[in-house]
């Protein structure tokens, strides 16, 4: 776990811990990954990824994965990519936030696959678009926001009567399905409208040594200059 009170702004690329963590501040898939390393008291550091000049693109980073993106995880020789996998791997290496027996796990993966299919994808983008993108289209704005919508109905329905989203404890579903959640400004949504997702947001705020994304990872604040895309 990481021990903030010691982790100076400008040291962030020196503190290598057991799990080493590719990712930066404004990411949300990075986030699901870094919290449970921080929630599951993990040996742990970030390698920060400068998304935002580019490096994702970049041959050497495309060397570590080809697919061009964080987070990725380094473990013992075992490199990772995709923040469900990730997850998965880290409940197993971990011995937290897993499955209790098969049907449990299958429960997980369905909510993990619909995140990143429906809840991710288009509240991501939406933050993105309203937050890192100068003068975005009203139109798309308007399209992504009525998909986020839709989707966070769908969470918060499921969550009526419920402390988490699979069985009676925190996994990774939760922490997965949290990941862009914790940006509700940014994203322009008032989680009172949506009671159950706020609460659940709540629980899980009141988890020891929880940390908000941009004090969890390195990053913040963006240069005024980079919000242009």
């Amino acid at each position: 776990m990481r021990d903030l009170s010691k982790a100076p702004t400008d040291s962030w690329s020196a503190q290598v811990g057991e799990y080493e963590l590719y990712c930066f501040a404004q990411s949300g898939n990075a986030y699901k990954c870094a919290l449970a390393l921080q929630l599951g008291g993990a040996d742990w550091g970030p390698r920060f990824v400068d998304y935002f000049h580019d490096e994702t693109r970049g041959s050497a980073f495309r060397d570590i994965n080809i697919m061009g993106e964080a987070p990725v995880l380094e473990h013992r020789g075992i490199r990772l990519s995709q923040s469900g996998v990730i997850l998965d791997y880290l409940a197993e290496s971990l011995g937290r936030f897993g499955a209790e027996g098969p049907a449990e796990r299958r429960e997980i993966l369905r909510w993990l696959l619909w995140d990143n299919h429906k809840l991710t994808s288009f509240t991501a983008t939406l933050r993105f678009m309203r937050t890192f993108v100068k003068d975005p289209d009203p139109a798309v704005l308007a399209y992504l926001r009525g998909r986020a919508e839709t989707a966070w109905g769908v969470l918060d329905a499921h969550l009526d009567k419920r402390r988490y989203v699979v069985g009676d404890r925190l996994t990774i579903a939760d922490l997965s399905l949290c990941g862009y959640l914790f940006w509700p400004e940014e994203i322009g949504v008032d989680w009172d409208r949506y009671s159950n997702i706020r609460d659940w947001l709540e629980r899980i705020r009141r988890e020891p040594h929880w940390v908000h994304p941009y004090a969890l990872m390195p990053g913040h604040p963006l240069p005024s200059a980079v919000v242009t895309r």
